[in-house]
């Protein structure tokens, strides 16, 4: 069942929790973290923390929990639920005080749901997704996990209703990455990748594919490309923990490479499931 957890408590996923000065629910002043658990174990549980206390201490909020205290929390949870493939969502804000855009002087708020993984179309998988390239309208240290998503929200609706399914970022005129995923190409042979700089959230997913490239001896570059380059590869691909890998087969309807999912990127998905 979906469970959650607030402050210390064990509650439902659906009981109203959520005080009106809470900081999140305020400012948007707090980081989260999304992890996925495959038969009952998270999966790069080591990354997720060390991104999650990154992104706290980049904001200047101390989480009042060492990463020892919140995964037992983690573990403690998924039993509870009796789920085995699920989704880990945790949340920290600057808790919860009067609103006043300085920082109060009052403990961390830390929240967590467990809740049944959310199954992704396979047909993706097998066919290939469509994107769509918009203006990459965020701030610029999208490398801390914020609550900060707005800008994100509305490049991933405006895709979904020109029918793609994911949103690909440009800021002058250079790639980024997608609305909640990261993007990598095939060309003749080699993996390209944005470079992880502080206009990229640094995938846990992507950390991964990286691995599994040296593993498999396929060279990977990591550089900035123009969005004429993605219909000069032959293969495409995103990555997130949600989405695992996926293919990517047109972009503003031009088709990449020859419209398929790619051999490299398929090699690339089952060595990764097999990780898994």
């Amino acid at each position: 069942m979906a469970i959650g957890y607030l402050n210390g408590k064990v509650i439902s996923s659906s009981d109203p929790v959520l005080p009106i000065d809470e900081r999140g629910h305020q400012f948007g002043d707090g980081v989260y973290e999304y992890i996925r658990i495959y038969n009952g174990r998270a999966f790069m549980m080591d990354e997720h923390m060390d991104r999650f206390f990154k992104s706290a201490e980049a904001i200047k909020l101390n989480l009042g929990q060492t990463r020892e205290e919140i995964i037992a929390v983690v573990d403690d949870l998924i039993g509870r639920s009796g789920l085995s493939d699920c989704d880990v969502y945790m949340q920290a804000t600057r808790g919860i005080a009067p609103r006043n855009h300085l920082f109060p002087n009052v403990p961390a708020s830390i929240s967590m749901t467990v809740k049944p993984f959310r199954a992704m179309d396979e047909t993706l998988r097998e066919n290939g997704a469509k994107v769509k390239l918009l203006p990459d309208e965020r701030w610029q240290n999208c490398w801390i996990k914020t609550l900060n998503l707005l800008p994100n929200l509305l490049a991933k609706q405006e895709a979904f209703e020109a029918g793609a399914f994911e949103a690909v970022l440009v800021r002058d005129g250079i790639v980024t990455e997608g609305s909640s995923s990261n993007i990598f190409l095939v060309k003749d042979g080699k993996l390209i990748t944005p470079p992880a700089t502080k206009h990229i959230l640094h995938g846990i997913t992507r950390i991964a594919v990286l691995s599994i490239a040296a593993e498999l001896d396929i060279p990977v570059e990591e550089k900035e490309f123009a969005p004429d380059f993605i219909f000069e590869a032959d293969e495409a691909f995103l990555t997130s923990t949600g989405i695992e890998i996926v293919p990517v087969t047109s972009a503003d309807d031009r088709a990449i490479g020859d419209s398929k999912p790619g051999a490299v990127t398929t090699k690339i998905y089952e060595a990764f499931m097999k990780r898994v």
